[in-house]
């Protein structure tokens, strides 16, 4: 008989030791590892995406520590639903128990009222608070609280730990071993799951439920016609959601508005938070359109403001606009390609020291050392141009802008060109 548990929930591990995935944290030696070994966590943010664990890890902290957990989701708590979990923590401070854990899911989607009604509490230890957030928490959380919990980022589960997580459940799980399961192929049933155990097991129950027979076979082709026939499975809770804005991030880096706006139509339908949008075109802005015209971020961060301001339903013509602009602009990712490869640089040389002629000089020792000397003031020269070495001596030669062939950045090249001649010839 099937269970009415769903697999994700009855295979959710209970210790460290059964925990798959986030090695960075919590494997052996890991940081986080070693603080909840230690019996002393501190407040922190787990942001990651949909699957990967966030839950799970802050249920094991709390039964590793053998402290009361309390849970609230951003979504249905109010400011009523903290202060009473804070009161139940003031009660236990007379019976010396340590303090509870308090974990809050989607605590990006908390008010700046409801993150206040927290913000004492973890100050003065009553709780130890566990956040899971999907986005980033430097947007959403505010300054107080952020600043008085450490963040730890989750990742995608790779293909190993999806791997292993499939073997475990076809060998443990109480219903799924009253099947013979056999994959044949496994490419399609990894690539549905996007790196998300939750979804993987969706896929996984919905495949070996529809077989009647006591032994099935797991392929490609099945598991596909299995998704397309039962698409709200494998789209629960909006788990789509990395699919979606991926679709719409490449429409308007493709210059197709008509799909950059269809998929922006799936995310408001959706109930996506517009302002998670409207932060995506920014980037976009920044990173596609770029130098080929800068006006395009200029629109981005107005619509940016504008949809803070708004809200529903309004945002979504405000967003739309924007959308169009950005998927019709033309396109460079020259600013993007530089500060890539000018952090790599920095990467690889370390810490150059300043030339001499162009650091600070606010003391006479410093003068005397030779600082700032020799230093040419571009606006006393003829086009507030004086050529000189602005980089490191090791790196002096070194390009890392590199303008596009668009009608802003030609026009930027053939001014590169008459300023630092030879240096900017292709």
């Amino acid at each position: 008989m099937k269970s009415n548990q769903p697999l994700a929930e009855r295979l959710r591990p209970k210790t460290l030791d059964d925990y798959i995935g986030q090695e960075h944290l919590v494997g052996e030696g890991a940081v986080l590892r070693k603080m909840i070994e230690s019996g002393n966590i501190s407040s922190l943010i787990l942001w990651g995406p949909p699957g990967v664990g966030k839950t799970t890890l802050a249920k094991i902290i709390a039964n590793t520590l053998d402290r009361p957990f309390y849970t609230l989701s951003a979504v249905s708590s109010g400011v009523k639903d903290v202060r009473e979990v804070i009161d139940k923590a003031k009660k236990q401070q007379f019976f010396n128990k340590p303090n509870p854990i308090l974990f809050i899911d989607e605590i990006h989607r908390f008010s700046k009222s409801q993150q206040d009604s927290l913000l004492g509490a973890v100050e003065q230890g009553l709780v130890t608070l566990v956040g899971a957030t999907t986005e980033n928490p430097s947007f959403e959380v505010i300054s107080p609280l952020l600043s008085r919990c450490q963040v730890y980022v989750l990742k995608h589960l790779e293909k190993e730990g999806l791997l292993r997580i499939l073997e475990h459940a076809v060998k443990n799980d109480t219903d799924l071993k009253q099947k013979e399961i056999v994959f044949e192929e496994n490419e399609s049933i990894l690539r549905f799951s996007g790196g998300d155990a939750r979804k993987l097991l969706n896929v996984l129950e919905l495949v070996v439920y529809a077989e009647e027979s006591d032994k099935v076979v797991v392929t490609n082709d099945i598991v596909t016609e299995r998704l397309q026939n039962n698409l709200s499975v494998y789209d629960k809770k909006g788990e789509m959601h990395y699919d979606i804005i991926s679709a719409f991030i490449k429409s308007v880096r493709g210059s197709d508005p008509d799909a950059a706006v269809y998929w922006l139509a799936r995310m408001i339908e959706g109930g996506e938070d517009v302002k998670f949008i409207s932060r995506r075109l920014v980037i976009l802005a920044a990173e596609d359109i770029g130098l080929a015209n800068p006006n395009a971020l200029l629109l981005a961060q107005s619509t940016f403001d504008a949809v803070h301001q708004i809200g529903n339903p309004e945002a979504r013509i405000i967003l739309s606009e924007c959308t169009i602009y950005l998927a019709t602009s033309p396109k460079s990712n020259s600013a993007y390609e530089a500060i890539n490869k000018a952090q790599q640089m920095v990467s690889k040389t370390g810490h150059l020291p300043v030339p001499l002629h162009i650091r600070n000089a606010p003391t006479k020792l410093m003068k005397d050392l030779g600082y700032g000397k020799d230093y040419k003031y571009a606006h006393a020269h003829k086009g507030n141009f004086a050529e000189q070495d602005f980089l490191p001596e090791k790196i002096k030669k070194e390009r890392f802008y590199t303008p596009q062939n668009n009608t802003s950045e030609v026009k930027i090249l053939e001014r590169l060109k008459k300023w630092w001649g030879k240096r900017f010839e292709k």
